[in-house]
């Protein structure tokens, strides 16, 4: 269960920092700052929600193989660490797309959807780094 509880202080500290920049995008974006932090301000929330989505599927996905599936019938941890981040990218990118509006009003913009593929990428490497397990 501490491995969960890890990837858990790893999402709250996301949103915190998810927050902290919402706070100061509007005061950035009406300054001379470089376009590049503007386009870096508008596209993190992608960042966030790819990361984190890949960091909730994969506690979900640990717990559901270990409380809904018998011991001879459990996907192995490697299977479900690599099927979080494609999950979370079918919806991350779809709505990027606008395939569906799930997630609210939706623009698009490339710089998105590179953001979300970054996002996607981290989730997947610190899933890989902590290799958390329910027991």
């Amino acid at each position: 269960m501490t491995d969960i509880l890890k990837l858990v202080r790893i999402q709250v500290f996301l949103v915190i920092l998810f927050l902290v920049f919402k706070f100061i995008r509007p005061t950035v974006l009406n300054s001379d700052s470089p376009e590049w932090i503007k386009i870096t301000l508008l596209s993190l929330p992608n960042f966030f929600e790819a990361f984190i989505g890949t960091l909730i599927l994969t506690g979900i996905g640990l717990y559901l193989n270990l409380r809904t599936l018998g011991r001879k019938r459990q996907i192995k941890r490697n299977l479900i660490y690599a099927m979080a981040p494609i999950i979370a990218g079918v919806y991350a990118i779809t709505q990027e797309l606008k395939l569906h509006n799930l997630g609210g009003n939706n623009v698009y913009d490339v710089n998105d959807l590179i953001f979300s593929v970054i996002g996607l990428i981290i989730g997947y490497l610190i899933v890989i780094l902590i290799k958390p397990r329910i027991y």
